[in-house]
Order: C-alpha cells, then structure tokens, then sequence
C-alpha cells in the first residue's frame, strides 16, 4: 500500500500571523508585523530588511538611543529558532520575557538573555565562558564553542518550558547549554549572577522576544516559534 505523503499546512490567523505545520512565523524576510522597538508602536531606520534578512545598523548620527525590537505579542513556553550572524567583534542578543511596564527602560532590564558574540574579537568574551555566544549571559556557560567563523550564519534553538521548569539552547546542531526555571535553582543562579539586584529580572514567565540593539552591525533571517 502506498504511504500517504503528510503536506505542509500554511494558515493564516485572526491576527494575520502566519502559521506553518504550528509554527508561527515572526520574520520570513519581507514583512516585520509581527515587530516594534521597546515601548514605542514603531520601528526606526536603524532595523531594515536586506535580501532575506532582518539587520541591524547602529545610527551615525544620534545620541545613543536604545533601539531593542520586540515582538508584539507574548509568549510563555516555546520553542523559537533563528539563524544570525554577527559583525566583527560584535554584540547581541536574543531574550525573552520581556516586561514593558513604565519602570523598565530597556528590554534586558527583565528579559534573560542568549547572547550573540564574536568570540574572538569582543572583549566580553574574555571576561568568563558565562558571557560568549550561545551562553544564558552570565549564568551558564556553553559546553563548547561551536560557532561559525565571522560573516557566516549560526542556527540557533531556545527553548523555554516554565510547566517543567527547564530551558535550553542548541547551537548549529548541537546542545550547548540547558538551564533550571522558575524554581530554586533558578534563583540560585540569578543571585550570583549580575543581575542579582535588579528588579524584575526574570520574573516574567510570559513576556515578549527581544532581539538586542547592542551598538554592534547583526543580522537575522528565518525567525520562528512555536508555542508549547
């Protein structure tokens, strides 16, 4: 008997999101919808859509200005997949749980963060493995490094699953870190970290995706979730 072939399903929501096999699709290269900067309803010249990819690029010509994009709506479990790749010597970033209230005036303020470095050229990478690309940025470290050189795209998976307390993230195929959440271990690791004093960090179990405006040139393509 001949096997029935399983075919992508494509829908389109009442939010107009497109969803692929449950996957949503937060960037596919031509429409940023599904995006704004931090506690503002717009998104500025400094974020553009080149080929494929979403980049970004430091403004010239202003005050430093923070420029993190947020995604408009919020999740709590999930998985999101991304590719990125980072400029010489470069910094990002990819959070979540993000809080928008007044109080807070930037997105890692509250959102932990998977960072993104040039592992050989920025000097973050020298202060501790906690804080090179792939890590939970300065709690847990890569088991290895397994990026790609610079100008190539990295792959990278995060997930998060508050119902059974664990999150993790795997880097070009291979899983680098795995973290505790919302339990005591979690709160352990946050109390040595330098985020200890900071409030509202990692409170916010469901919250919104950010991806950083570190100052640096950085690039994003195929950004998607799927809720868990």
């Amino acid at each position: 008997m001949q096997e029935k072939k399983q075919t992508s399903k494509t829908v389109l929501n009442d939010e107009a999101e497109i969803v692929v096999d449950d996957w949503q699709i937060l960037f596919n290269g031509t429409s940023l919808d599904q995006w704004k900067e931090f506690k503002t309803d717009g998104i500025s010249d400094a974020w553009r859509i080149e080929g494929d990819a979403l980049v970004y690029t430091p403004p010239e010509d202003e005050e430093h200005k923070n420029h993190d994009l947020v995604t408009r709506q919020k999740f709590t479990n999930f998985v999101l997949t991304l590719d990125w790749k980072i400029s010489e010597a470069g910094n990002s970033g990819v959070f979540w749980g993000i809080s928008e209230d007044e109080k807070f005036g930037t997105g890692y303020q509250t959102g932990p963060e998977i960072q993104i470095l040039d592992n050989h050229k920025h000097p973050d990478a020298m202060v501790g493995t906690n804080r090179q690309a792939g890590a939970l940025y300065d709690m847990v470290s890569p088991s290895k490094d397994v990026t790609k050189p610079i100008g190539e795209w990295n792959t990278m998976t995060i997930s998060v699953n508050h119902k059974e307390q664990k999150g993790s993230v795997i880097l070009n195929g291979i899983e680098t870190v795995t973290f505790p959440l919302a339990n005591e271990e979690w709160n352990a690791m946050v109390a040595t970290s330098k985020f200890a004093e900071w409030d509202g960090f990692g409170d916010y179990t469901t919250g919104k995706i950010g991806l950083q405006d570190h100052d640096n040139k950085v690039w994003f393509r195929n950004i998607k979730i799927k809720q868990l």
